[in-house]
């Protein structure tokens, strides 16, 4: 049995519908509230979340980005061509959280756990100097991405190619996918050396991505992509040496 009014499932010896009062045996247009009927006072709204969580659409969407450009860069490159998007939602939405990634392990392995060296034991950087250098480092990903995309786009009639300022974008923020995914490892100082290993597998999912995204022909790919290796180890450098001179932390993690 329902209520007339609402709908609701009613007691089989319900006088009146608790849901909405609504005394039983009426029509809905001669509704009157039971007595002793009590409304239920409306839920209030819960705040909403300062910080996203995992069910958050722009956390999954990140994750399954990251996971198909590391392990299907093939597929996804074209996906990426097609999508619309900005050049402010990529750097919010993807540059910042990742490069994030290996600034914090950085900073909390310097800081906390320290790094052995013969002669002189473990090794720990200042709370105050390595909070300074972790900004400085952070930011500076931001310049390599920047001054990267925009060689990528002037190199790209070069080798028959299209300019495409936000496309050349979108070639190295992802491309960088893999290194700072791996900066995770600078937690443990001693295995940051790894990182290199995840950036040259980067440079493999570069050489996949310039064809497609910037309009090169398939046979100019590599020369293009290894004149855009020997800028970003330039880039790498100049922005390193000013990270190490102004925060203390040394190279940027590219």
């Amino acid at each position: 049995m329902e209520c007339v009014k609402c709908g609701k499932p009613l007691e089989s010896d319900a006088k009146f519908c608790a849901n909405c009062g609504t005394v039983v045996g009426l029509s809905p247009s001669s509704h009157t509230p039971g007595v002793g009927f009590t409304p239920k006072p409306p839920a209030e709204p819960s705040p909403p979340s300062l910080s996203p969580s995992l069910g958050d659409p722009r956390v999954a969407g990140l994750i399954a980005r990251v996971t198909a450009i590391i392990l299907r860069p093939a597929s996804e490159w074209p996906v990426i061509a097609n999508e619309a998007t900005t050049a402010s939602t990529i750097y919010t939405g993807y540059v910042a959280p990742l490069a994030a990634i290996g600034v914090i392990a950085m900073f909390l392995g310097q800081v906390l756990i320290g790094t052995s060296v013969p002669l002189l034991g473990t090794v720990r950087t200042g709370i105050a100097s390595g909070l300074t250098g972790a900004i400085v480092m952070y930011v500076m990903a931001f310049v390599g991405v920047w001054v990267l995309s925009f060689i990528v786009d002037f190199l790209a009639p070069q080798f028959g190619g299209q300019r495409d300022p936000l496309r050349a974008l979108k070639v190295v923020a992802y491309s960088y996918t893999p290194a700072w995914v791996a900066g995770v490892l600078h937690l443990v100082p001693s295995l940051g050396a790894l990182v290199l290993l995840a950036t040259l597998y980067g440079l493999y999912v570069m050489y996949l991505g310039l064809p497609v995204l910037m309009r090169t022909p398939a046979e100019k790919a590599m020369p293009y992509t290894a004149v855009v290796v020997v800028c970003a180890i330039l880039v790498f450098f100049v922005l390193g040496a000013l990270s190490m001179c102004v925060g203390g932390m040394g190279a940027i993690a590219m």
